[in-house]
C-alpha cells in the first residue's frame, strides 16, 4: 500500500482478537510494524472512549489503528463491542475483526511449552475449561469477523505473511483472495469459504518417480497438465471463479478463501492451486497462496 494511497483514505481500525495462544501478539507486531498504532488488551469501557473521539472528531483520528481485544474482559462488555463496530461502520470508518484461532489440543500444547498461565485458569478452572469458556465469550466476535485465520499448522513465518499481505497491505475497498492446498486425510481447512475436491483426479503418488516430488515439481505439472480431467476441473473451477469473485466484491466482501484439497495435498491440489494463482493474478488481482501440508 503507497504512503499517498494511505492518506487518501478513511481511518481505518482493526480490531484483532481470537484464542490466545492463537498469535494475536504476533499479529499486532506486524501491524505495529506497517505503521499501525497498535493497543494490546485494550479494556471496551477505552474503545467506547476510542469511539467517541473517532466519530466526533475524524479529521483528528489515527489514520491506522490496530486493537488487541481478549476475553480479558467481561462477557457483557464483549456484548457491547457489534454495536461499537457498528457506529464506527456509520460514520465512514473501515473497521473490521481479524479473527485467530488453533484446535485445541494445539493451543494446550503451546500454552505447555512457553509455560504461559492462560488469562482465564485459576485455581477451579482447568486449562481445558479455560479454553471452552473462552471460545464461548470470543463467540460473537467470531461471527462478526471478516477474516478468520486459522493457526493450527501455520508457522510464525507464514503467519506473518498472511497478517502482511491480507491485512497490512489491503487496500480500502480491496478483496484479498488466498488460495489453499490441503490433504483430506489431515482436515478440511476450518475457514475456507469454497472446498473444491481433486480427488478423483489421478494420483501422481502411484508413479514411483513422481511420488517424492509435489504439484511444484515439473515432472508432476506435466503429468497433471497433459490430463483431459484434471484440464476440465482446473478450467471449470476458473470459470466459477470468474463468474463469481464480482458478486462478493459488489457485496463488500473483503476476504475469500478457496481451498482445493486431494488425499495428501502433496500433488494434485498443489497443482491447481499454482495454477489458478496465475490465473488469477494475470487478471490482476491480488492473491497469495500457501500449501498447508508442504514443508
Amino acid at each position: 500500500m503507497s504512503e499517498d494511497s494511505k492518506t487518501n483514505q478513511p481511518p481505518r481500525v482493526i480490531l484483532v482478537t481470537g484464542l490466545s495462544g492463537s498469535g494475536k501478539s504476533i499479529a499486532l507486531h506486524v501491524l505495529e510494524d506497517v505503521g499501525y498504532y497498535c493497543i494490546d488488551n485494550l479494556p471496551v469501557s477505552l474503545f467506547d472512549a476510542l469511539v467517541r473521539d473517532i466519530t466526533t472528531q475524524p479529521a483528528a483520528a489515527r489514520g491506522l489503528t490496530a486493537i488487541g481485544i481478549d476475553a480479558r474482559n467481561t462477557g457483557a462488555d464483549l456484548g457491547r463491542l457489534p454495536g461499537m463496530i457498528k457506529r464506527l461502520r456509520d460514520h465512514g470508518v473501515d473497521c473490521e475483526i481479524v479473527f485467530l484461532d488453533a484446535e485445541d489440543p494445539v493451543l494446550i500444547q503451546r500454552f505447555s511449552e512457553t509455560r504461559r498461565r492462560h488469562p482465564l485458569t485459576d485455581d477451579g478452572r482447568t486449562l481445558e475449561e479455560a479454553i471452552t469458556l473462552e471460545r464461548a465469550m470470543l463467540e460473537p466476535l467470531l461471527d462478526l469477523s471478516r477474516l478468520k485465520i486459522d493457526t493450527t499448522r501455520t508457522t510464525l513465518h507464514e503467519l506473518r505473511e498472511i497478517i502482511r499481505a491480507r491485512v497490512a497491505e489491503r487496500d480500502s475497498g480491496e478483496m484479498s483472495i488466498m488460495l489453499q492446498s490441503f490433504g483430506f486425510k489431515h482436515g478440511v481447512p476450518r475457514n475456507a469459504d469454497f472446498v473444491f475436491d481433486a480427488r478423483c483426479l489421478p494420483n501422481p503418488h502411484w508413479h514411483p518417480e513422481l511420488r517424492p516430488l509435489t504439484g511444484r515439481d515439473r515432472p508432476v505439472a506435466a503429468f497433471l497438465g497433459d490430463d483431459l480431467q484434471v484440464r476440465g476441473m482446473l478450467s471449470h473451477i476458473s470459470d466459477f471463479l470468474t463468474q463469481w469473485i464480482p458478486c462478493f466484491e459488489r457485496e463488500g466482501r473483503s476476504y475469500l478463501t478457496i481451498a482445493v484439497g486431494c488425499t495428501g495435498g502433496q500433488h494434485r491440489s498443489v497443482y491447481l492451486i499454482e495454477q489458478l494463482t496465475g490465473f488469477l493474478k494475470s487478471q490482476g488481482r491480488p492473491v497469495i497462496s500457501s500449501h498447508r501440508e508442504l514443508p
